[in-house]
C-alpha cells in the first residue's frame, strides 16, 4: 500500500481490524509489509486493539478474541496418524522427477516424505524451514539430496523457522514441486494452520513452486484452524489417505486433482 507508512495511528489500527475480521488472525510481519511500520509500531497497535477487546495476543501477532489457538507439538503430531503418512510420503516420492528442487515445509507428513528421500537417495535439491528436516540432513548418509535449510525465527512448538527472514529465505528461491501440509481444510476449501506464520511460510511455498501438492489424512478435515493459507483451487492437486468419502468428492466437485491412497 503506497504511503501507508503515513497512516494516522486510529486509521491504520482501524484498517488493521478489518484484516483480523476478514481473516481471522493477523501476524506482526504482515502489518510491517502492507504498512510500512515498524515491528515495535506493529505490536503497540496490536496490543492498543486488543485492550480495546477487538484482538487477542498470539506470538507473532493477533487473532479474534475467544477463537482457538490450541496447536500440538512437533512431538506429539509426529505418533498421529503414521501409517497414513508413510503412504502419502510414498505416493509423494513418485512426484518427484530425479534432480528437481522441492519445498519441504514444517508438517509431521513432510518430515515423513524427508525421512523416505534420505533412506532412498532421491537425487533431488530440498528447501525447508523444519529443523527436523535438516537434522535428519545431517545424521543421513544420502549425497543425492542437497537440502538448502531457510533460517528466521525459531518456533519451538514446531521445530521450524518463521518470520520475515524466513519468508525472504523461501520467496528468494524457485521450486519444481511444494509438499505440504495443513492442520484443517475447511468445507468450502480453505486451507489452514493454527499460527499466522507458519501459514505465511506454506502460502509463499505454494506461490514460489511450479506444482504444489497438500498431503492430507483424514485428520485434516475434522476441524480448521485459525489462519488461511490459500484454497484447494491454488493447488496443484491433493494426495489424501483414508479421507472419508464425502470430503473426497466435494474436492472432485469443486474441480481438484485428488488422489486416494
Amino acid at each position: 500500500m503506497s504511503g501507508s507508512g503515513t497512516l494516522l495511528a486510529d486509521e491504520r489500527r482501524r484498517l488493521i481490524a478489518e484484516r483480523l475480521i476478514e481473516r481471522g488472525s493477523v501476524s506482526v510481519a504482515a502489518i510491517e509489509a502492507e504498512f510500512g511500520v515498524s515491528p515495535m509500531t506493529a505490536r503497540r497497535d496490536l496490543h492498543e486493539l486488543e485492550r480495546q477487546g477487538i484482538a487477542r495476543r498470539t506470538h507473532g501477532g493477533a487473532v479474534l478474541p475467544g477463537l482457538s489457538s490450541h496447536e500440538d507439538s512437533f512431538f506429539q503430531r509426529l505418533d498421529i496418524a503414521t501409517a497414513q503418512k508413510e503412504r502419502l510420503a510414498a505416493a509423494a516420492l513418485e512426484l518427484i522427477e530425479p534432480g528437481e528442487a522441492l519445498f519441504l515445509d514444517s508438517s509431521t507428513t513432510s518430515y515423513f516424505v524427508a525421512r523416505r528421500l534420505f533412506a532412498e537417495n532421491v537425487k533431488c535439491t530440498v528447501l525447508t524451514n523444519a529443523v527436523p528436516v535438516m537434522q535428519l540432513a545431517c545424521e543421513t548418509q544420502a549425497p543425492q539430496v542437497e537440502v538448502i535449510g531457510v533460517s528466521g525465527t525459531l518456533r519451538k512448538l514446531t521445530r521450524s523457522f518463521v518470520g520475515p527472514l524466513a519468508l525472504h529465505g523461501i520467496e528468494a528461491h524457485f521450486a519444481d514441486l511444494a509438499l505440504f501440509s495443513v492442520k484443517g481444510v475447511t468445507e468450502d476449501g480453505h486451507l489452514t494452520d493454527p499460527d499466522a506464520l507458519e501459514a505465511e511460510i506454506k502460502w509463499a511455498m505454494i506461490k514460489r513452486a511450479r506444482r504444489a501438492f497438500l498431503l492430507a489424512d483424514g485428520t485434516k478435515f475434522e476441524r480448521p484452524a485459525l489462519s488461511v493459507i490459500g484454497q484447494v483451487a491454488d493447488l496443484s492437486g491433493v494426495l489424501a489417505a483414508d479421507v472419508a468419502t464425502p470430503d473426497v468428492e466435494r474436492l472432485t466437485r469443486a474441480g481438484v486433482d485428488i488422489r486416494t491412497f
